[in-house]
C-alpha cells in the first residue's frame, strides 16, 4: 500500500461469530463496492480480503490474518481503509467524498469563504460542509449554482453561508 491519503470505506462494527468474521459498518455505497478491494488497511495494519457478504445491518467480512473470535474483537473500532488510487476510476462530473475535504470555497468574486470539512447525505443530495475563516460551520447543498466545483475550489453563493 502506498503512503497517500487514505480513504475510510468502513468502520469494524465488532466480531461474527467463532471464526474470526468482522460485522462492518460502511461509509462506501454498499458491499460491492468494499468487496473487490483485496488488500485494506484496518488500523495500521494491512490485511487481505477474504470474503464480504451483505447482512443486515451490517456486512460481514473475513480477513486471511484473522482465524478466530478474539482476533476479530480486538479489531472492534478501527477504520477499514484504502488509498485513493486504488478507487475505480471516476466518470466526467463524478466526484468521490474524500476529493471534496479540503478544498477552498470562494464566492465568484474570489472572495475566500473557508474550506470544505465534511461532506454529508441524507438521502436529497450532497451537502458541504464549510468552515468559515472565523471558525464557524455552515451546510450548504452542492448544487448548481449554489456550489461549483471549479479547478480544484468550490465557488459558493455567499447567500447560504448566512
Amino acid at each position: 500500500m502506498t503512503d497517500e491519503k487514505p480513504v475510510t470505506l468502513a468502520a469494524i462494527a465488532g466480531a461474527h461469530g467463532l471464526g474470526g468474521e468482522v460485522r462492518l459498518k460502511l461509509f462506501a455505497e454498499g458491499v460491492d463496492s468494499i468487496k473487490w478491494h483485496k488488500r485494506v488497511k484496518v488500523g495500521e495494519r494491512e490485511l487481505t480480503m477474504s470474503s464480504v457478504k451483505p447482512s443486515s445491518p451490517f456486512p460481514i467480512a473475513r480477513f486471511a490474518e484473522i482465524a478466530d473470535r478474539n482476533a476479530a474483537e480486538a479489531l472492534r473500532g478501527q477504520l477499514v481503509t484504502v488509498p485513493r488510487s486504488a478507487l475505480p476510476p471516476l466518470a466526467d462530473g463524478e466526484y468521490y467524498h474524500a476529493d471534496l475535504i479540503g478544498l477552498p470555497c470562494e464566492s465568484r468574486d474570489g472572495e475566500a469563504l473557508g474550506s470544505i470539512v465534511a461532506v454529508e447525505n441524507f438521502g436529497a443530495g450532497d451537502i458541504i460542509e464549510i468552515e468559515r475563516p472565523d471558525g464557524r460551520k455552515v451546510m450548504v447543498p452542492f448544487r448548481d449554482g449554489i456550489a461549483d466545483l471549479v479547478d480544484a475550489r468550490m465557488i459558493v453563493d455567499p447567500v447560504f453561508l448566512a
